[in-house]
């Protein structure tokens, strides 16, 4: 008997966590302190997800130094005042516990900050599932793709077509196809189908799935 998949990655906003409240008031915050263009409230959601520069750039036009002294500014409001106001998305849990009994090795794959992704991760409760957490670097350079195949080496995997990313964003999904690897869509993220306005069916993906346990269909024995 074997499996499909020999383990499996996450993302975190969006995926293990709502990590909405958090990010939205400190983006507020942020936009409030610098003055800056307030974008429509369904595209601060859209700060969810993506490197912080990207959103502040891209949506309210900040470049160069500014760029950085905004997105410092950010960052504290969020590591050290917001960021432990993410649930756990329902059935999240479950599926954790599902996958650990079935010895399955569980990494986190995320764009969010190394440091942040483990004290968050770590103060949820997730540390008792893995070890392996990968986030993005402070200067924005490493791509979804690399977060993923550094988890993947982390894991000790050979083969990337074995290893299952589950996400809810257009990054995640593009992610997993330059990294080898297969995805699966989460409806119940900021991406696909909510705020983002993403459809799943315009990126490669094996399964998408509306609550967490109905991905443990994946890794029965074959």
């Amino acid at each position: 008997m074997s499996r499909r998949y020999e383990a499996v990655l996450f993302d975190v906003d969006g995926t293990l966590l709502d990590t909405s409240e958090g990010i939205v008031k400190s983006v507020k915050e942020t936009i409030e302190h610098f003055d800056l263009p307030c974008p429509p409230e369904e595209d601060i959601l859209k700060f969810i997800g993506p490197p912080i520069e990207w959103s502040f750039e891209g949506r309210c036009g900040v470049t160069g130094d500014k760029l950085t002294e905004v997105c410092k500014y950010f960052r504290d409001r969020y590591s050290n005042h917001n960021l432990l106001l993410a649930k756990p998305y329902d059935g999240i849990m479950d599926l954790l516990d599902y996958l650990k009994n079935k010895n399955i090795p569980i990494g986190i794959a995320t764009y969010k900050k190394q440091d942040y992704a483990e004290k968050l991760l770590l103060a949820m409760g997730f540390g008792e599932y893995t070890d392996h957490i990968f986030g993005s670097d402070y200067g924005g350079k490493l791509l979804k793709k690399d977060i993923i195949k550094m988890c993947i080496d982390s894991l000790g995997v050979e083969d990337a077509s074995k290893v299952l990313m589950v996400g809810d964003s257009n990054h995640d999904a593009n992610g997993a196809k330059l990294a080898g690897s297969p995805f699966c869509g989460v409806s119940f993220g900021f991406g696909f189908g909510q705020f983002g306005g993403e459809d799943i069916n315009e990126f490669e993906h094996v399964f998408y799935a509306d609550h967490p346990m109905e991905m443990t269909v994946l890794f029965e024995e074959e």
